[in-house]
C-alpha cells in the first residue's frame, strides 16, 4: 500500500492522473517517485509535492492524509484496486473509472465519476457540480458504476445519464438528471428546480420537497415503494410522473406525496 502526505497546501491545480492502483502497480517507491504531475504550468515528480511512504499490503491501494482539494483527475480511468482520500478532493475524480472503488472521508469537486463505467465511489461529505455527468461536447454522462454521497451535490447532477445508480443522501441542486436516458437517481432529501428535464429514461427519486414540477411531465399512478438498485427501496407513498414529454420521454420521477402537498391536485387525474 502507498500513502501519499501533501507536503504543502496547495496554491495552483495540481492534474495528477498518475494517482491510481493501475499505474503504481508494479513499481517501486522510487518509480512511483518520479511520476510526473502538473502542478499549474510546471511540470513536476509526485515526490515534489507528496511525501510517498510504503508498506508490505500486497494490495494496490492508495491512501492520501490531508487537503487534496486542488488534487485533479486521481483515479483516471482506474480498473482496480482501491483509493482512500482522508481529506477533500479536487475535480474530476474517477473519471471514466472502469473499476475498483474510491471512498473520500471529506468532500469532493466537480465531475466525479464523469464518464464513469463501472466501479464504486463513495463520498462521505458533499460533491459539487456535475456529478456523475457529461463533458461539455459530450452527450453522454456516467454508464454503470455506483455513486454514493452522504451530503448535498450542486448543479447538473446526473446529466446525460447512460446507467448506473446514484444515490443522494442529502440535497440536489438543478437540473438534476438532464436529458437522462437510463439509470437511477436517488435524493433522499430535497431536489431543485428543473428536476428531469429532457430525460428520455430511467428513474429519479425524491424523498423530500420538489421544488418545482416542470409541466412536460404528466401524472401516471402512484406508488407505496420504489426499487433503488437490488440491496435498497424507498419507501413512500410517490406520485409518479412521465416525462420529459417535451422529448417524447419515457423517464419516471417518484416524488414523495407526504413532503410535497402541492401536488396534492394531481391526484384528481389518477
Amino acid at each position: 500500500m502507498i500513502t501519499l502526505t501533501p507536503l504543502k497546501q496547495f496554491k495552483y491545480p495540481v492534474y495528477a492522473e498518475c494517482i491510481t492502483p493501475d499505474v503504481f502497480q508494479g513499481k517501486d517507491i522510487a518509480e512511483i517517485a518520479n511520476l510526473p504531475v502538473n502542478e499549474g504550468n510546471q511540470v513536476k515528480n509526485l515526490s515534489d509535492l507528496f511525501k510517498i511512504e510504503e508498506d508490505n499490503a500486497a494490495t494496490p491501494t492508495i491512501t492520501i492524509n490531508g487537503d487534496a482539494s486542488e488534487v485533479r483527475r486521481i483515479g483516471i480511468g482506474m480498473k482496480n484496486g482501491e483509493i482512500i482520500i482522508n481529506g477533500n478532493v479536487g475535480m474530476h475524480l474517477g473519471e471514466k473509472m472502469v473499476g475498483g472503488k474510491i471512498t473520500v472521508n471529506g468532500n469532493a469537486g466537480q465531475w466525479v465519476g464523469g464518464g464513469m463505467k463501472n466501479g464504486l465511489i463513495e463520498i462521505h461529505g458533499d460533491a459539487g457540480d456535475y456529478l456523475g455527468s457529461h463533458y461539455r461536447g459530450v452527450s453522454e454522462g456516467m454508464k454503470h458504476g455506483v455513486i454514493v454521497v452522504d451530503g448535498n451535490v450542486g448543479s447538473d447532477s446526473g446529466c446525460y445519464l447512460r446507467g448506473g445508480v446514484i444515490k443522494i443522501k442529502g440535497n440536489a441542486g438543478p437540473f438534476l438528471g438532464y436529458h437522462m436516458s437510463d439509470g437511477t437517481i436517488n435524493v433522499e432529501k430535497n431536489a431543485g428546480p428543473r428536476l428531469g428535464a429532457n430525460m428520455i429514461g430511467g428513474k429519479i427519486v425524491v424523498g423530500g420537497l420538489a421544488e418545482d414540477m416542470m409541466p412536460t411531465f404528466t401524472i401516471d399512478t402512484s406508488k407505496p415503494k420504489v426499487k433503488i438498485d437490488d440491496t435498497q427501496s424507498a419507501q413512500g407513498p410517490f406520485y409518479v410522473f412521465l416525462g420529459d414529454l417535451a422529448e417524447d420521454g419515457k423517464g419516471k420521477l417518484f416524488i414523495s406525496k407526504a413532503n410535497n402537498p402541492k401536488l396534492k391536485f394531481y391526484e384528481k387525474y389518477l
